[in-house]
Order: structure tokens, then sequence, then C-alpha cells
């Protein structure tokens, strides 16, 4: 892969798995120092670990996003053993499943402390250390909120989740605006169902088979589908690039089902 984020540090939240740890072997291989960070540090180790073999430089830290007093010493860690932040994918996630009826104060509280809570004060913490560094004024600030078609689609027992990730687009707007003569660019990518160990077994039973046939191509995204956009809002292209919610589903939020 073309080294487009040589010199680029990147931190990636929720990286323990999934999404998160295929974003941060993408952004290795484009180049940057990566810092993997999620609650299970044995798992980010292992991530950080494959990268380290492949020739890349990479690290991994325990952090839990809805302690937001924890992150910037996480932060402070990378930059004294990666250099100065310039790059924060903010994926750290939980799904906040639960009928309306039935949600409890916690279960509700829990889905928008990681969320929309650990978005703001991560995309706060890196904001801060990119304006310090100067690597904002160079025009290299990037921030990439993973929000999901949950954000402009209702899907069904999942009120808390939509409301979240609803949040994360708009607070993605208000970011950028804010922070657009800062020299940092804010977007998010909104994801839409990706096959992954989480919801395989739901989409093997006959439930699960009636909601993929409901999609327009019948048939759920791999993680591979979302490189492009996010290659795109990490290097050079997002220069111009701030405030942009783009949708990457398959199809799957289009009206009229499959």
């Amino acid at each position: 892969m073309d080294q487009m984020l040589k010199g680029q540090v990147a931190v990636i939240t929720g990286a323990s798995g999934g999404l998160g740890a295929h974003f941060a072997g993408l952004l290795a291989r484009a180049g940057a120092s990566v810092a993997l960070t999620a609650r299970r540090l044995d798992l980010v180790e292992n991530h950080a670990g494959v990268i380290a073999g492949e020739g890349g430089r990479a690290m991994a830290l325990k952090l839990d996003v809805a302690d937001a007093a924890s992150i910037g010493p996480v932060f402070d860690e990378v930059e004294t053993a990666l250099g100065p932040i310039s790059i924060l994918i903010n994926n750290a996630g939980v799904g906040g499943e639960g009928l309306a009826l039935d949600l409890s104060i916690d279960e509700w509280d829990r889905t928008f402390d990681v969320n929309v809570r650990g978005v703001f004060f991560a995309a706060q913490q890196a904001a801060k250390r990119m304006i310090a560094s100067g690597v904002a004024e160079r025009g290299d600030g990037r921030i990439v909120n993973i929000a999901s078609i949950a954000a402009h689609t209702v899907l069904p027992g999942l009120s808390a989740y939509c409301a979240s990730k609803a949040s994360v687009a708009m607070l993605t707007k208000g970011l950028a605006r804010e922070w657009a003569r800062r020299g940092v660019a804010v977007n998010a990518i909104c994801p839409g169902y990706i096959e992954t160990d989480i919801n395989a077994d739901w989409f093997a039973t006959e439930g699960g088979q009636k909601q993929m046939k409901s999609f327009p191509r019948r048939r759920l995204m791999e993680a591979g589908d979302l490189d492009a956009a996010l290659m795109m809002l990490c290097g050079p292209a997002a220069r111009a690039i701030t405030g942009t919610v783009i949708t990457v589903d398959d199809g799957q939020s289009l009206p009229g089902g499959g």
C-alpha cells in the first residue's frame, strides 16, 4: 500500500477487534504509527503484535472511553512513545440493545457514556494536542468518528443506540465548525451491517436471514468496504473535507426493502 500516512501518528479507540483492529492494520500499512486502545489490554496487545510483526510501528494501551478522565493521560503516553497525535479514529462503541419500555437508566447511561461522551472527550483531547503540537497548523489534524446508519435510520429495538449515533453525527458537524479555522478536520462514517463475530450467530438464524434478505443487495458488508472512505478522511484528501458524514452501507438504509 502507498505510504500516504508515513510520519503520522494515529490513535484508534475500541481496537480490541472488529472494525477497530481492522482500521489499525489499515493505517499501519499506509505508514502511520498506531496506538491501539481498548478495555481489554490483552486483545489490543495481540493486534499490536501482529502489526509489529508485519513491520509496522504499534503500541497497545488500556482505555475505557467511558472514563473520560483517563483519556488525556493515555493520549500523553501515546505522544511520549510515538510522537504528536495527528489522527484519531473514534471507534469505541456499545450496542445499547433493548426495547424502550424495558431499558434501564444504567443501560441508557452506558450507551451514551461510551458512544457520545467518550467520543466527545476523546476528540477534545486529541484536538488540544493537535493544536498545541503544530499538527493542526500544518493541516494534518484528522478526527474520524465511527457512527452508524442508525444515525439516520430507525433500527427496531435500538432506540438508545440510534439516538447515540445520531448524536455522534451532529457532534461531528459541531466540532468541525468550531475547529474549522484551527486546522482539525472532523468527519464521520456511518457503516451499515458488517459481518463480525458478534452478529454471525444472529444472521445465521431465520430472523437474521429474513433481515438480510430485506437489504437491497441481500448481503452483509465486509470491514474492507470502509477502507476507501477511511483513508480519504485520514489522508491529504481531507484537506478540504470537514463536517461530512459519509454513509457506506451497501444500500442497506435505502427504503423499500429487498
